[in-house]
């Protein structure tokens, strides 16, 4: 599996990860294989949050890393009611409790709150002395949002900053992404693989019959090819593997003009969010 360094950090990640928003909707035993199995594939960024499921999530993916926990690049998310500095240490101990884990390797505000993000970014600084976690950085900030933060933080201390990104919605391409991309820090695109980006497409099913992949790779490989990590989430195995595909799937300039005519950006309508 590719991996790049996530942002600053100086930490090669997998292109290719696991997300996991609303998987306590999901028979348990496939949940886990699928998370399983994308770890097998290489798929070693997996993505959690204390929202999902009220905590029920993050206890899934602790049971589905037991003993495996250490080839993986874990990473979960702060509510904004907790992200005081008291309560952003507390809500990452119940968090570490329900992964089974005894640190984080990255650590995110889920969006922005109330709570000044100087005293969030203290806590992440005092968990990441502690050795709780490894890296922090925030979710669903748009450029504004993300100016300021490195004004707050300093230059090179936000790894990454994850929002929504797929082929049916490319707003942070107007200004987001080539933002983050030349200030260094990672982009990781959440539900890249929303029902518009892939279903009846024949953009994606002619690159993909070409290809021989599935449409789901294809996708994925449109998002990459701009400087992405993607986590896209499933509870089965089959498209886990058929995902994983993409990180080996190198567009060729037409194929990627094809889909960008197929998929256009449409004008900036500020930044998205689920």
């Amino acid at each position: 599996m590719e991996t790049r360094e996530f942002g600053g950090t100086g930490i090669p990640v997998p292109v290719l990860g696991l997300g996991t928003w609303q998987m306590e909707e999901d028979p348990l035993p496939g949940a886990v294989a699928a998370l399983r199995r994308g770890v097998e594939l290489g798929m070693a960024h997996v993505d959690t949050a204390e929202m999902y499921g009220s905590g029920r999530v993050e206890e899934i993916v602790g049971e589905a890393l037991r003993g495996i926990r250490d080839r993986v690049f874990l990473v979960s998310k702060l509510l904004p009611s907790n992200a005081s500095y008291a309560g952003t240490l507390r809500a990452c101990e119940r968090s570490l409790r329900r992964l089974r884990t005894d640190r984080l390797d990255g650590y995110l505000l889920h969006w922005p709150g109330s709570h000044p993000l100087e005293e969030t970014f203290r806590a992440f600084e005092k968990l990441r002395a502690d050795g709780k976690i490894r890296t922090w950085g925030v979710s669903n900030f748009d450029v504004e949002g993300m100016e300021e933060a490195v004004r707050i933080a300093g230059p090179g201390r936000i790894a990454c900053n994850q929002v929504l990104y797929n082929l049916g919605e490319r707003t942070i391409e107007h200004g987001l992404l080539p933002w983050c991309r030349d200030g260094g820090v990672a982009l990781v695109a959440y539900t890249p693989l929303a029902a518009r980006s892939f279903r009846s497409a024949p953009a994606l099913d002619r690159v993909a019959a070409a290809r021989g992949c599935g449409p789901r790779a294809v996708a994925l490989a449109f998002l990459l090819r701009r400087g992405a990590f993607a986590i896209p989430k499933s509870s089965r195995p089959e498209h886990v593997e058929e995902n994983a595909g993409a990180a080996a799937l190198r567009l060729s300039d037409e194929e990627a003009d094809g889909i960008d005519a197929a998929f256009p950006r449409g004008p900036w309508r500020g930044l998205p969010m689920l």
